[in-house]
């Protein structure tokens, strides 16, 4: 009983975030960009850069800013990253820049980022504790098969062998930068690219995934098509709409962990107490 306590007080505990409200993060990613610019003219002309050097490497400043998780998401990355770029060209002040040259940091944050990896979830990392306590809860067997659907940069990798070091941990994703960087990360895992919806998830004993409240009823479905009786699968903060969660973890009004066993329960049934 304390250490399951001591649990759920420590996913009760806030998470320490790096948000600003709206339009703030916009706002200091093109100051930020502006002052870089500064910096770097008087640095262009002692050293002879070419004239455009200073102006697209503070563009690539205000786009790095934009693809960092826990800022913002979305669209809203597109504005962060463009912003300077547009004003830049609006105040004429960066008549040496051709044209196309603009379109370069957002060509950087769709590579690492493409549109269609929005549609299932923007980027946002799994805490390193989001899952403690639940191994104790769900043992898988020594060399079980679990995988992380939309891995990203790998957080949800690392959490997946923090809850169980002796699975074989698994993560596909859609973006090629963030499949290499995920890679190199976590070199203990087999991580590779692809569309999760289309990846074949039989064979796996957990699926774990961080998406959105409209994904989880399809992502459920093929959990149902895919996975053997028994199976799980594993979603941080959603719930699967219609379908009692066998397993809760964590207090209401947190971002709890809902695990749903495959043949478990027939869906449709009612949901948990959400105080329970």
């Amino acid at each position: 009983m304390p250490a399951r306590s001591s649990t759920a007080r420590s996913l009760a505990a806030p998470r320490r975030r790096l948000a600003l409200p709206w339009p703030l993060p916009a706002l200091a990613a093109w100051l930020t960009a502006w002052i870089l610019l500064w910096l770097l003219l008087p640095q262009a002309a002692v050293h002879a850069w070419p004239p455009s050097w200073p102006w697209l490497l503070a563009a690539a400043a205000g786009a790095v800013l934009a693809a960092l998780p826990r800022l913002v998401s979305g669209w809203r990355r597109v504005f962060m990253a463009t912003g300077f770029p547009v004003s830049a060209a609006l105040s004429g002040a960066a008549g040496s820049v051709p044209a196309w040259a603009w379109l370069l940091p957002l060509a950087l944050l769709l590579a690492a980022y493409p549109l269609r990896a929005w549609r299932d979830a923007p980027l946002f990392p799994t805490p390193a504790d989001a899952l403690d306590g639940l191994a104790g809860q769900l043992p898988l067997p020594p060399g079980a098969r679990v995988l992380d659907a939309g891995c990203g940069l790998g957080h949800g990798l690392a959490a997946l062998r923090r809850a169980w070091p002796q699975a074989c941990i698994e993560g596909i994703e859609w973006s090629r930068p963030l499949r290499l960087a995920a890679a190199l990360r976590c070199r203990w895992a087999r991580v590779r690219q692809g569309d999760m919806w289309a990846d074949d998830w039989r064979g796996c004993d957990l699926v774990y995934l961080f998406q959105r409240p409209e994904s989880m009823a399809r992502a459920w479905a093929k959990a149902e098509a895919e996975l053997a009786p028994g199976a799980w699968l594993v979603s941080l903060a959603f719930e699967v709409p219609g379908r009692r969660a066998d397993l809760v973890l964590g207090p209401a009004g947190t971002r709890r962990v809902w695990a749903y066993r495959v043949g478990a329960a027939p869906a449709g049934s009612t949901r948990p107490d959400p105080c329970r």
